[in-house]
């Protein structure tokens, strides 16, 4: 697979990396370890150079997991992101957002254990907390880069108003966002921003928790805390909108480039301009098999405008990834 400069750093990335939520297990409904190792694997096999995981999926699982995979021999084949800034009860019940130097410090000694390495290269706010200065955020942050405990400092779910304050302190190497054909909210001011401002970006989300697989029916069930529950796009009426907007988006891809639904949701992503790596999410070494058919192509302005009649004309309610927002430490308590 090719490769791109991560924005204004010495580290390369593919344009698809391999996200490591569902891994987790936790508002996934479980996870298997062997055959999440079996998978991060076969994402490398397959030539993925980026593996993007967080403490809080799973509440350390991810981490070990994906650490376990990478021993003996594959963590320098990829470039290795995680974040900070997530705290959660002792039960697991209550998730918040805690940003102090305190906690970041902590946390980056305990990713390094689990993740079985001696520096993180992509290390990334998760969500902005409101209860913590910007500049306490950011100071411990550049500490961690200058120990060299981290390669670059990056954010995620930030707004431009909160990069800008985040760059009043130290720099910002990188942002991760939702993004994918259904959730297109960061074209407006946040794709932009990072254009111009040589800020890479890890899009997440890129199949939209499964929507743009095409193996969705009208009639799926989601079991235990699967996320997709609360998911509002995954509700009736909603759902029948957006599948329909799937088949039509199918055929599409399968009559103008012999490809399905899953490569025209992602070859659409890493065809935008501002975005440096599309992470694809997976759980089992087949589910990366389609990989293959994302090399090769693009899609021009006639197709970008199509796959846009066709959202317009399939979804008429749209709704955005907003329900994933966890609460500031108020809220929580």
């Amino acid at each position: 697979m090719d490769t791109r400069r991560f924005g204004n750093t010495d580290i390369n990335v593919t344009p698809v990396g391999l996200g490591t939520w569902a891994i987790g297990g936790w508002m996934w409904g479980g996870t298997d370890e062997a055959r999440s190792i079996d998978t991060i694997h076969a994402a490398i096999d397959k030539g993925v150079g980026l593996v993007d995981t967080a403490p809080v999926y799973g509440f350390g699982r991810s981490e070990e997991i994906v650490g376990k995979a990478l021993a003996g021999g594959r963590r320098d084949k990829v470039a290795l992101a995680t974040k900070v800034a997530m705290n959660w009860s002792s039960d697991h019940s209550k998730v918040w957002r805690e940003a102090t130097s305190a906690r970041i410090e902590r946390e980056v000694e305990d990713s390094l254990r689990r993740l079985q390495t001696d520096r993180i290269d992509i290390y990334q706010i998760h969500w902005p907390d409101p209860q913590t200065p910007m500049e306490e955020t950011a100071r411990a942050m550049e500490n961690l880069l200058k120990a060299g405990k981290i390669r670059a400092i990056g954010a995620s779910n930030f707004s431009p108003e909160q990069m800008d304050e985040f760059r009043k302190s130290v720099p910002l190497h990188s942002l991760q966002p939702p993004y994918n054909l259904f959730e297109r909210e960061i074209e407006q001011e946040i794709l932009p921003y990072c254009r111009a401002n040589n800020v890479a970006t890890i899009t997440y989300g890129g199949l939209c928790r499964g929507l743009l697989s095409g193996k969705m029916l009208k009639d799926s069930q989601f079991e235990g805390d699967d996320l997709r529950n609360n998911d509002p796009k995954f509700q009736q009426d909603r759902f029948g909108q957006y599948l329909d907007a799937v088949n039509e988006l199918d055929t599409f891809a399968r009559e103008r480039y012999q490809k399905d639904v899953l490569a025209l949701a992602l070859r659409w992503l890493i065809d935008q301009p501002g975005v440096t790596t599309a992470l694809w999410g997976a759980r089992r070494p087949d589910q990366l098999d389609p990989i293959g058919n994302i090399e090769g192509w693009s899609l021009d302005a006639d197709a970008m405008q199509t796959i846009d009649n066709i959202l317009n004309r399939c979804i008429k309610d749209p709704v955005g990834p907003e329900f994933m927002a966890p609460p500031a430490r108020e809220q929580a308590a």
